[in-house]
């Protein structure tokens, strides 16, 4: 069972993370850019002629890796996690390269009951090393499918707010993208190893048909749509973003993102309507003027 007093404690040690032009243009790839060469705003994200970094790669860099795994005190079935949500916030443009430092901790365990697991709440705060400025806080959601149950004995925090519901009008963009058959095999190599990705057995063991898309590697597409229909593909515009992964996606996917704006806010999901499925609901970004 979950031990809320020392999952609520866990703090990271400090991650460092040293990454070059050649990381920053592969994490790039593997989230779509550099499909059409010929667009020159978009081809600035896998050139290192004018290079700028995609803002959801804060998301990845100096990760604390998978410590719930290897912290066998805290009484998590590793198993049985899943990725709910992302978000970062950024309050800088990322650094096309050099050295960043992070640490993480725990901001919120949320008990869902016996037979409904736990909302786990990681926060990680990205500096560059050599200023120390805080470039980007990003926030996991991880549900805990079977650690629910602990608060009747540790106790548990209260449940954020749930989010807000999409408008129910018609969108006021909608645009599709294609992922690349490949996009698992080249996301993995931003950092995310995990075999159910590229292995066939370990994705069927997991009751998959093949191997999926990396949940981050959709945030990050869904980023790179909104940085095109919103930003002019300007990252320095994109303030914040929020995602629920609701569904996987396999590569290959054609993905279809839906959004709404008011002012600098736009509310979005994103479906596979080949499969009639929404990948990412609840989809909300801030956006600087």
């Amino acid at each position: 069972m979950l031990n809320y007093a020392k999952t609520r404690a866990w703090e990271s040690d400090e991650v460092r993370h040293r990454y070059n032009v050649k990381d920053t243009i592969l994490y790039a790839l593997g989230v779509g850019f550099g499909a059409d060469l010929l667009d020159a705003r978009q081809r600035r994200f896998v050139h290192e002629h004018d290079l700028v970094a995609v803002p959801t790669m804060a998301a990845v860099l100096a990760s604390p890796g998978f410590w719930m795994r290897d912290r066998a005190e805290l009484g998590i079935d590793p198993l049985r996690i899943v990725h709910a949500e992302q978000g970062v916030h950024l309050y800088a443009p990322l650094p096309i390269a050099g050295t960043v430092a992070s640490r993480s901790r725990v901001v919120r365990v949320v008990d869902k009951g016996e037979n409904r697991g736990a909302h786990l709440t990681v926060e990680k705060q990205l500096f560059d090393y050599a200023t120390q400025h805080l470039l980007a806080t990003a926030e996991q959601v991880f549900v805990c499918r079977g650690d629910g149950g602990f608060s009747r004995s540790s106790g548990g925090d209260e449940a954020p707010p749930p989010l807000p519901p999409l408008p129910t009008s018609l969108p006021d963009f909608t645009g599709d993208l294609a992922t690349r058959p490949d996009a698992a095999a080249l996301y993995r190599l931003s950092g995310d190893l995990n075999p159910l990705h590229i292995d066939p057995h370990i994705a069927a063991a997991a009751g998959f048909p093949r191997p999926i898309l990396h949940g981050l590697a959709t945030y990050g597409i869904a980023c790179h749509a909104l940085l095109g229909t919103c930003c002019e593909y300007d990252p320095a515009r994109l303030a914040s973003l929020h995602v629920r992964m609701s569904s996987p996606v396999f590569p290959g996917d054609v993905l279809r993102v839906e959004g709404w704006r008011v002012g600098d806010r736009v509310s979005f999901r994103v479906a596979v309507p080949a499969r009639d499925v929404i990948v990412i609901s609840h989809g909300r970004a801030e956006l600087r003027s």
